[in-house]
């Protein structure tokens, strides 16, 4: 569960980390601006829609670090996208398989989010 006054100091303090008001941050996520004064003044607790907003529209922002304050801000974006705990893949195994071309799609992938039992998780940004 959130606790939401940890939570408040943490959207304050990305309000000060990108120089916004809370009017202006709230147009950047595309929020009403009186979501975000009930959110900063305590009164509305943070939906997931509105959270997920923030993650989407400010790629530094980390997801667990938002929601429980552990990890980093800003995440550092190197990490995110490597993956230190499997080993590399041998050339020749890359040589011997073919490649297959897919059609392509009008669809793109914007994020993937691997989340693990310990609670951890990690996010792939395109």
């Amino acid at each position: 569960m959130v606790n939401t006054s940890d939570f408040i100091k943490r959207l304050e303090h990305l309000l000060q980390y990108y120089g916004l008001s809370a009017s202006s941050f709230a147009d950047k996520i595309n929020v009403q601006r009186s979501s975000i004064s009930h959110l900063l003044s305590g009164r509305n607790k943070p939906s997931l829609d509105f959270v997920l907003k923030v993650v989407n529209v400010f790629p530094d922002v980390n997801l667990y670090w938002l929601l429980n304050g552990k990890g980093s801000f800003p995440s550092d974006a190197e990490k995110a996208t490597t993956n230190t705990t499997s080993p590399p893949i041998p050339k020749a195994a890359l040589e011997e398989s073919p490649v297959k071309t897919l059609p392509k799609s009008k669809k793109t992938i914007e994020k993937i989010i691997i989340f693990y039992s310990d609670g951890s998780f990690e996010a792939y940004n395109n």
